[in-house]
């Protein structure tokens, strides 16, 4: 008569999480690669679909517990890991698809390179201007284009007249414009 083993049978849950997803590997690799296989991928393929199963699994390897069959579970999981993988490559082959020069055809979304040269030097060259406008002129300049001051708010606030006003804006406006262009 032989004798009882002391150890657990082969998948009984025995409270080790990941000494029964250890177990159910080593014992169902085999039929797990082979069901990966037949979805059409190589071997290479499959055991490295089987192998992100178990890293995938080995951080949560509490879900094998309770399954009705723990070699049916791995095998439809590590067939899905192979369809994901699958659409990812599948998607991937055509987002880089193109050549190198159909890539250089498609436009930026972002600024030229050089645009942001040229733009750093308008604004050098309106800061000249603005610095060039007599005194009072740049002070409505300013608190018109700066702080938002309506024309009626900067006449109230210099004690000029509102058509003073008027006339230093147009003539601050026409001066950085001419040095703009």
């Amino acid at each position: 008569m032989p004798m009882p083993s002391s150890s657990p049978s082969p998948l009984v849950w025995d409270g080790d999480d990941n000494d029964l997803l250890n177990r159910a590997m080593e014992m169902h690799y085999d039929e797990i690669t082979s069901a990966v296989r037949r979805q059409g991928h190589p071997w290479s393929t499959a055991r490295d679909v089987v192998h992100d199963l178990y890293v995938k699994l080995a951080a949560k390897p509490d879900v094998l517990q309770n399954k009705r069959s723990i070699k049916a579970f791995l095998c439809r999981a590590a067939i899905n890991l192979g369809i994901d993988r699958q659409r990812r490559e599948t998607r991937e082959a055509r987002l880089f698809s193109g050549s190198d020069r159909q890539a250089l055809s498609v436009a930026s979304a972002g600024p030229a390179p050089d645009q942001a040269l040229e733009i750093e030097a308008r604004i050098a060259i309106l800061r000249e201007a603005i610095a060039e406008l007599p005194e009072r002129r740049r002070i409505v300049f300013v608190l018109h284009r700066l702080h938002h001051l309506t024309p009626d708010q900067i006449s109230t606030r210099l004690n000029i007249s509102r058509n003073m006003v008027d006339r230093h804006l147009r003539r601050a406006f026409a001066h950085c414009l001419d040095r703009l262009l």
